[in-house]
């Protein structure tokens, strides 16, 4: 990318940052049937955008002056994860959490890197189940469970 180009998205990855910390502490600290409340979410996205915007910065000042050779945009797998990403929030409720995340997570790898199928399908297999684990068991909350239980 160009330096002025990651300048303006840092700074404006910072804004929105500060505007998820900033709205997500005007949400309720409990939820009904769950220990997690639901602003930890939307607080923890802000906080780790706002530090990876900082960090961007603070990469910009570092920049070397080399001329960078323009890539060709990709506009398919853009719109394949788009639609995917679309899907994916349209079937989670309708095939739990941990199938519709791990066809996501499949078809992103695959996406951005074809062939390499079996260590896509062990990351997005042990992402999908590994969160909702973590999430529903270990710290109390609710997911979209699997479909048929």
């Amino acid at each position: 990318m160009s330096k002025t180009f990651d300048r303006y998205a840092s700074i404006a990855f910072l804004l929105v940052g500060l505007l998820f910390v900033i709205e997500s502490m005007k949400i309720s600290d409990s939820a009904y049937g769950s220990a997690v409340g639901p602003k930890i979410f939307p607080l923890g996205l802000g906080v780790i955008l706002i530090l990876l915007s900082i960090r961007l910065l603070y990469e910009t000042f570092k920049y070397q002056s080399t001329e960078a050779v323009k890539e060709k945009l990709q506009y398919k797998k853009f719109f394949v994860i788009l639609i995917s990403a679309a899907l994916y929030a349209f079937l989670l409720e309708k095939i739990g959490y941990v199938v519709s995340t791990f066809l996501f997570l499949l078809i992103a790898f695959q996406t951005m890197e074809r062939g390499r199928i079996v260590p896509s399908l062990m990351i997005a297999a042990v992402f999908s189940f590994g969160v909702y684990y973590f999430f529903a068991e270990f710290l109390g909350g609710s997911l979209p469970g699997f479909p048929l239980l």
